[in-house]
């Protein structure tokens, strides 16, 4: 990156690789009301903006810093007055009001997680306004922007612990002098799932259904038929056969990243 000499505070022995600021951990609660029938987002969301000067840190020049209570505050009307539909489009929002508003930002990114509210239901019934938390995973979304080029999107699950109780085994591994792991055929299998996968269009795509899709092929290929199950050979096994699944079934997502101790990327070819 190059200096920016003009400054007093330059020095030519100190590169600057890349400087960016930000607010994290911006709370809200969204809640949408169709008459009496409500419907909520609780999310926490991360922005963390680049720009095209570095006078604040070589002077301590502040006329272009942004304060990251502004950053606050603009989440929370972008909230208000666009509404959060999806994770996706709400990050992107985010991304192009930075951009847009402030032209000496060359970068944006945004990162959100969204607690897991499930609405109250009995005999059928969903209540019209009550929701009980269900921490039974994380969905997260990140999006990255620069200036004059179109976003990029991840979307993603984590922190959604499985377990099964039977047809998992390793075997057939590499032993040597420090090897004390027996092989074994059949053991429980537990793990937490963390899968992200990049968008490869952005237009005309139903972001929810994308993540339904994602977790119920995770699921699958994890626990395999409902009344015999499958068997997993291995984690490796496991997580190849569902970016597979993923890739065959979501035309709208190009690359896959799931791991459980190992990382594991794959995308078409």
């Amino acid at each position: 990156m190059a200096h920016d000499s003009s400054t007093t505070g330059y020095n030519k022995h100190v590169e600057f690789v890349r400087t960016r600021y930000g607010k994290n951990a911006v709370k809200l609660l969204h809640i949408r009301r169709e008459g009496k029938h409500h419907y909520i987002k609780e999310i926490q969301v991360d922005v963390e903006l680049s720009l095209k000067t570095r006078k604040d840190y070589l002077d301590g020049d502040n006329s272009d810093i942004i304060p990251t209570d502004t950053i606050k505050n603009s989440v929370h009307a972008l909230a208000k007055l666009r509404g959060i539909r999806t994770l996706e489009e709400f990050s992107v929002d985010v991304c192009d009001h930075f951009l847009s508003s402030f032209k000496h930002v060359t970068r944006a990114k945004v990162n959100i997680d969204e607690a897991h509210w499930r609405r109250l239901e009995k005999n059928a019934i969903e209540h019209v306004h009550a929701f009980v938390y269900c921490p039974e995973m994380v969905r997260f979304c990140e999006a990255e922007q620069n200036q004059n080029e179109p976003p990029v999107v991840h979307g993603g699950i984590k922190d959604m612990k499985i377990l099964k109780t039977t047809q998992s085994g390793f075997e057939g591994f590499v032993k040597d002098r420090f090897t004390t792991l027996p092989e074994v055929r059949d053991r429980c299998f537990c793990t937490v799932v963390y899968a992200k996968w990049r968008y490869n269009k952005l237009r005309n795509v139903s972001f929810d259904a994308v993540c339904k899709t994602v977790k119920d092929s995770i699921l699958e290929k994890f626990a395999g038929p409902y009344d015999q199950g499958e068997y997993t050979p291995s984690v490796q096994k496991t997580l190849y056969d569902t970016q597979v699944l993923v890739l065959n079934r979501v035309p709208e997502v190009g690359h896959v990243q799931t791991h459980h101790s190992v990382n594991v990327n794959v995308c078409y070819v």
